[in-house]
C-alpha cells in the first residue's frame, strides 16, 4: 500500500493553475479525496493514467467513448467487465460507472486529462496543457519538456491533447498564458494580413 507523502494532503478546495474548473475540478477533487482516505492513491493516479493510455490507443474504445449517442444502459456493463478483466480497481471502475451514469462519457478523457492536472497541481509541478495535430512522439515530449524548464518553468506536468484541425505545430496553455505556434494560426494571419493589404 503506497504512504500517505508529505505535499499530497487531501484538500477539497481547487488549487489555481491546474486548468480544470467546474465538473472536471469537482470530479477530480472527489476521487484524489476518496483514494487519499483509502490510502491508495498512488495506485489509482497510475491506473487514472493507464485508463486514458486504453482509450487513447484503442480506436474502437475510442469511437465508443466519443459518440454521443452511446447508450450508457448497455456500455456500463461491458465496460466494466473489460474493466475488471484488465486488473482496474473498483474505485477506477465505479468512477467510471459515475461517468456513464451522469451521462459523461464522451468527456472521459477530458476528465482523466482533469485529474493528472489536479494531481500534478497538488504535487507543485507546472501544468503544462499541449495541444497539437497528431500525438507527440517521445522526442518532441522531451524537447518541450526540456525547452519549458529551461524557460524556469521548473518540474512541468504535460497534459497532451490532439486536435487534427490545428494542421501542424501546438498551442500551450500554462495557466492563463496561450502560445499559440500552429499551422491552422500562422494560416489565419497570413489571410488577415493579407485581407489587410488588399
Amino acid at each position: 500500500m503506497p504512504q500517505k507523502t508529505q505535499g499530497e494532503h487531501c484538500n477539497l478546495v481547487d488549487i489555481p493553475g491546474t486548468g480544470e474548473t467546474g465538473l472536471s475540478a469537482r470530479y477530480s477533487a472527489a476521487l484524489y479525496a476518496l483514494a487519499f482516505e483509502q490510502n491508495i492513491l498512488g495506485e489509482v493516479i497510475g491506473q487514472m493514467a493507464a485508463l486514458g493510455s486504453l482509450i487513447a490507443q484503442n480506436p474502437e474504445l475510442k469511437r465508443l467513448v466519443d459518440n454521443p449517442l452511446t447508450d450508457a444502459s448497455r456500455i456500463a456493463p461491458a465496460l466494466t467487465a473489460a474493466l475488471s478483466e484488465q486488473g482496474f480497481l473498483p474505485m477506477i471502475r465505479n468512477f467510471v460507472n459515475v461517468v456513464i451514469t451522469n451521462r459523461r462519457l464522451a468527456e472521459l478523457p477530458a476528465l482523466i486529462n482533469g485529474f493528472a492536472a489536479y494531481v500534478a497541481a497538488k504535487r507543485g509541478e507546472v501544468v503544462v496543457n499541449v495541444t497539437s495535430a497528431q500525438a507527440l512522439s517521445d522526442l518532441q515530449r522531451t524537447q518541450l519538456t526540456a525547452r519549458l524548464t529551461e524557460a524556469g518553468y521548473g518540474s512541468v506536468k504535460l497534459i497532451e491533447h490532439t486536435d487534427a484541425s490545428l494542421l501542424g505545430g501546438m498551442v500551450l496553455q500554462i495557466g492563463a498564458k496561450l502560445y499559440d505556434t500552429s499551422l491552422k494560426s500562422r494560416l489565419n494571419r497570413l489571410n488577415y494580413s493579407l485581407k489587410g493589404a488588399a
